[in-house]
């Protein structure tokens, strides 16, 4: 049994690894409880959707723009200042929005801005961590070491939504975005307690030029390339997410409480992923594994597909709003997306952060991150435009299909990624 459990080993190993997740556990709820809060405080002062969903749009571009760019700033300074930098920005912004909060300003541009800086900030502070970790730990302990930050994802994911939900309705929006403007001071001091990180090798100055010439790298090197491919493979052909409302409200039944506990399920299966992750650090042939992993996505989701369908044949949403018994069985598969989900991303990352040069991790780990902000997004707009021509359980059903097509397509195109061997990691 031990032997199936979470290697601790980069915790062991690494003193500053360790003190960077303990500050990221503990301020990852803080972080969800501040999304789902800021979601509820623009619907209360403006009653509309629609605001609601303009807040995803003044969190991407700022994060699409800030996150290339700063890949290059992470490439061309001391990396700890960069992220030490970052993470105060990040810090002062959520302690504005709670101060808001607590003086009752009322002003949805307001918020709005804020979520704007918070989201650039994020986009400079997510690859410069991400091009820490290889530094501080080595390359033989990061695929433990990303299993282990599926354990944090997997807990914020699950708690966080609820919990933020549940301290808006009996506290307020004040005390619930206080609590992460204190727990996010962990990640600070983690932060500033890092050694100096400054560039090695080939120092490029930070600008479009530099941005270019991350590119340009990924360009010419197929198999880092292909973890970009074949994730946007899944995120836009088999997004389920904006599916979910429509799920709740007229095909299985249970509004607003079925969709909490989909999401929850797929939490569920990256946080049982990352506590059972042992023999994922064994694994070699890490090509293969993103692969089959990407085929179990699009296989889940075809199988979620399949549940909502079945439920529509059998009459759909029960008349008294609760949920049918189909419920159960959508939720394993998605719990079963969020298992293939989580080991795809612990693989991915550790090629991208193994295969990578030093002086060229910062800006591919920015364009990771616009990949998996954008591609969820882009998603979720296409399953929607297509929910409503063919319906949501045909979507969902052809979307998994395609996904394990097109992903067994890019495989013959670049059969070198099944050969990915991370004894010898070629980019």
């Amino acid at each position: 049994m031990a032997r199936l459990l979470a290697d601790l080993t980069p915790l062991r190993a690494s003193p500053a690894f360790r003190r960077l997740w303990i500050g990221n556990a503990l301020s990852a709820v803080g972080s969800q409880l501040t999304l789902v809060a800021v979601s509820l405080e623009v619907y209360h002062l403006t009653s509309s959707s629609f605001h609601v969903g303009l807040l995803g749009l003044f969190a991407l571009v700022p994060l699409v723009l800030t996150g290339l760019y700063g890949g290059a700033v992470a490439d061309a300074y001391d990396r700890r200042k960069v992220a030490l930098g970052s993470a105060l920005v990040l810090w002062c912004t959520t302690t504005a929005i709670a101060a808001q909060a607590w003086l009752h300003l009322d002003n949805v541009w307001l918020l709005y801005a804020l979520v704007a800086v918070h989201s650039g900030a994020t986009g400079i502070n997510q690859p410069t961590r991400g091009a820490i970790i290889p530094a501080i730990l080595g390359l033989k302990l990061l695929p433990a070491a990303n299993s282990l930050n599926m354990v944090t994802f997997g807990i914020a994911m699950m708690v966080g939504p609820l919990l933020g939900g549940v301290l808006v309705a009996q506290v307020g929006y004040g005390w619930t975005y206080t609590v992460d403007v204190v727990t996010y001071l962990a990640a600070v001091v983690s932060v500033y307690l890092l050694p100096a990180l400054p560039p090695e090798g080939v120092v490029a100055k930070a600008g479009f030029r530099s941005v270019v010439e991350g590119f340009g790298f990924l360009a010419g090197q197929p198999n880092l390339r292909m973890t970009f491919l074949i994730d946007l493979t899944a995120m836009i052909l088999a997004a389920p997410r904006a599916l979910l409302p429509a799920v709740g409200a007229v095909l299985i039944g249970g509004g607003e409480t079925t969709v909490g506990i989909l999401l929850a399920a797929t939490a569920l299966g990256a946080f049982l992923t990352g506590l059972f992750s042992g023999p994922l650090g064994h694994i070699q042939r890490q090509g293969v594994a993103v692969f089959w992993s990407v085929a179990a996505w699009g296989a889940s989701v075809a199988a979620f597909g399949v549940v909502v369908l079945a439920a529509i044949r059998s009459g759909g949403a029960p008349d008294d709003g609760s949920a049918s018994v189909w419920l159960w069985a959508a939720a394993a598969c998605m719990a079963a997306a969020g298992i293939s989900d989580a080991i795809s991303s612990v693989f991915r990352t550790t090629i991208l952060q193994t295969a990578t040069p030093d002086h060229l991790r910062g800006r591919l780990q920015g364009v990771f991150i616009v990949v998996v902000a954008g591609g969820p997004r882009v998603g979720e707009l296409f399953s929607g435009t297509l929910a409503g021509g063919i319906g949501e359980g045909w979507t969902l059903l052809a979307g998994g299909v395609a996904c394990v097509v097109v992903a067994s397509l890019l495989m013959r195109l670049t059969p070198g990624f099944l050969s990915y061997d991370a004894r010898h990691p070629v980019p």
